[in-house]
């Protein structure tokens, strides 16, 4: 076995995606991944440009005997979800990821992989790269901010690209072609408090959920994962009526696009009721463990005795947060009519933070249909303004409508057929891809995503198939190949 991720098998793709992860890039935070992507294409002598909300473009001309062909646009985001374990030491600004070979599958030490999309990144530098892979008029697109809002997509200007096929390179399963996506919404509520002093005789604990399985909150939000805010909610709010409990502090989940997996929480309790309190929270515990036996057999709820908490939140609002938080949808809101298997529209209470005089709630909601995504991002505002918080909707961006009699389709549904003896899935995902976005400026472009098998993408549990690479790579080095002739202008004569 390989004991390098540099030593895998296509080794010019395994070497720039170790070359990217070396090199931090959350979202909202990618300056040093752009400069990185413009040094290289720089270095490669390609036309390499910047645009104005820091997406990067590099051009490279056709292979020789290829200058007719259809030119294409082949696109992946250069930012990476950061998200790690509670017990894993680690610095996103500062370190590069920490890499191991496993088997058949490329991970990282307790932190996310960044396969997701850098394999995409990284495919697109060893074509632009390489000498001896045919290929049409070729543009690579690195868009920013793909995971915190598409903002590289939505400032990418009309009439950059050249391009009139596109293909995106951040599906997560190797036998989709997926032609369509959802659109998504966020909803956030705000509040500001003050404080209450605990009462006298009390006890402390802090309430621990944790390791629970996450992952994307569209892609595996049909999978029935537990989210690790509501089972926190679920505890405090029966815990408040059965033995008076009071919340200090809330702090659960993290980035808007991932189920959440860990909430912590600081209570107090009388401290005549503060042995009954320990065994409830036993008994639920084993109870939340059987339900979620399945989907994250590793759920582990702890109590744990902390010094006194003196700073609580109020008791009428405490009432209102933990009744709206129960309230909030989460999860599947409807599954979609004319495509089985596809999840239409959700949400995912993504974010609860209350602590230190400030309330903070914040949720992704998704939906294919837009109408219907933003009828669901009323109910959860409406829920969350039952708070009195200030509720506000920011972040929009629409779905992408699928066009499966398209060339492209057709050209890529034929050929892996051919390379792989069955015919691919084609589908459209409850994922945001920037295709939908683009497309608004680029209506006429041809567009599909494809890539590799990774799994757990926007959790610590991230990894991405050596094998599925090496099979992806093939169809997409096959696809370049086979890229038909441009059309012709109308009335133009064939020479």
């Amino acid at each position: 076995m390989p004991a390098s991720v540099r030593d895998l098998t296509p080794q010019p793709l395994w070497n720039h995606f170790a070359d990217l992860n070396a090199v931090p890039r959350p979202s909202k935070q990618e300056q040093r991944v752009i400069e990185f992507m413009r040094d290289f294409g720089e270095s490669l002598g390609l036309e390499t440009t910047v645009d104005q909300v820091g997406n990067v473009i590099i051009r490279k001309p056709a292979s020789p005997g290829m200058e007719g062909r259809t030119p294409v646009v082949m696109q992946s985001h250069l930012d990476m979800v950061h998200q790690k374990n509670a017990d894993t030491d680690f610095d996103f600004a500062s370190q590069g990821i920490e890499m191991f070979v496993d088997g058949d599958w490329v991970k990282a030490r307790g932190t996310t992989l960044g396969a997701d999309n850098g394999i995409g990144v990284a495919s697109i530098m060893s074509i632009l790269a390489a000498d001896d892979i045919p290929h049409p008029p070729l543009e690579g697109l690195f868009t920013i901010d793909e995971e915190t809002g598409m903002t590289g997509a939505q400032g990418l200007k009309g009439g950059l690209l050249n391009g009139q096929i596109m293909l995106n390179l951040d599906t997560e399963e190797d036998h989709e072609l997926t032609i369509g996506c959802a659109g998504g919404v966020d909803v956030t509520a705000r509040l500001t408090y003050t404080a209450a002093a605990a009462p006298a005789a009390s006890v402390a604990f802090r309430l621990s959920v944790k390791g629970l399985q996450g992952g994307h909150s569209g892609v595996d939000i049909h999978l029935g994962r537990a989210n690790a805010n509501k089972l926190m909610n679920r505890l405090l709010w029966h815990a408040a009526t059965k033995f008076e409990l009071r919340v200090a502090a809330i702090d659960g989940g993290g980035l808007r696009n991932a189920i959440p997996r860990e909430s912590m929480a600081t209570v107090i309790v009388p401290a005549a009721r503060a042995d009954d309190f320990v065994a409830w929270i036993a008994a639920e515990a084993d109870v939340i463990r059987s339900e979620y036996a399945t989907t994250d057999p590793e759920a582990a709820i702890g109590c744990e005795p902390v010094d006194a908490a003196e700073d609580l939140v109020p008791a009428t609002l405490q009432r209102l947060v933990l009744g709206a938080l129960y309230g909030c949808p989460n999860g599947i809101w409807r599954m979609s009519p004319e495509i089985e298997g596809l999840v239409q529209t959700s949400n995912n209470l993504a974010r609860v933070s209350m602590q230190d005089g400030e309330l903070m709630i914040a949720c992704l909601t998704r939906g294919s249909v837009n109408s219907e995504r933003d009828d669901l991002a009323d109910a959860v505002a409406a829920t969350l303004e039952l708070t009195g918080a200030t509720v506000s909707r920011s972040g929009a961006y629409p779905g992408w409508q699928p066009a499966p009699e398209s060339a492209i389709v057709e050209l890529m549904s034929a050929l892996y057929a051919e390379l792989f003896q069955e015919d691919p899935h084609v589908c459209a995902c409850h994922a945001g891809l920037e295709c939908g976005i683009l497309g608004q400026n680029y209506p006429d472009m041809q567009m599909i995503s494809f890539g590799p098998n990774i799994y757990g993408a926007h959790s610590p549990d991230e990894r991405v198939q050596i094998s599925s690479v090496q099979k992806y790579w093939r169809f997409l080095l096959e696809t370049l190949r086979r890229i038909p002739d441009a059309p012709r202008p109308e009335g133009a004569k064939a020479v």
